[in-house]
């Protein structure tokens, strides 16, 4: 079933889940396109990602600070925007660039859902098949 359902996706529609499977920054997903959709217009990026939260494959989150049990600290894909936020969130160009300060606090990155989890990656049934 995943593997039918991938070849389904747009090549756009496709970086955005290899950016959410990385957890990467929303600025990401310009090195996932192809050269020629790196310069789509943002508002057409945004619809293509609202799409995919709309039937709840990708989840856009601010990354938070974390602190691991040993004191080290990193980052973590945050709390979730509320879909009715996210349509003015992506509005602004700046979401879709990488953060002029050293922090990425704040910054949107891509989570996969469980939904999006059955399309990226194999079933147990293609694996044993062994099929591409």
């Amino acid at each position: 079933m995943s593997h039918r359902e991938w070849k389904r996706l747009t090549n756009v529609e496709r970086a955005f889940f290899i950016n959410a499977f990385e957890m990467d920054l929303l600025a990401g997903v310009f090195g996932d396109l192809d050269p020629a959709e790196q310069d789509m217009p943002l508002g057409e990026l945004a619809l293509v990602l609202l799409s995919l939260v709309d039937r709840g494959f990708v989840e856009a989150r601010r990354y938070a600070r974390w602190i691991a049990d040993d004191g080290r600290e990193g980052l973590t894909p945050g709390d979730v925007i509320p879909q009715h936020e996210l349509p003015q969130v992506l509005a602004d160009s700046a979401t879709w660039a990488y953060p002029d300060e050293d922090s990425w606090i704040g910054a949107i990155s891509l989570v996969e859902t469980d939904a999006g989890r059955r399309i990226s990656r194999r079933s147990p049934e293609e694996l044993a098949q062994g099929g591409s």
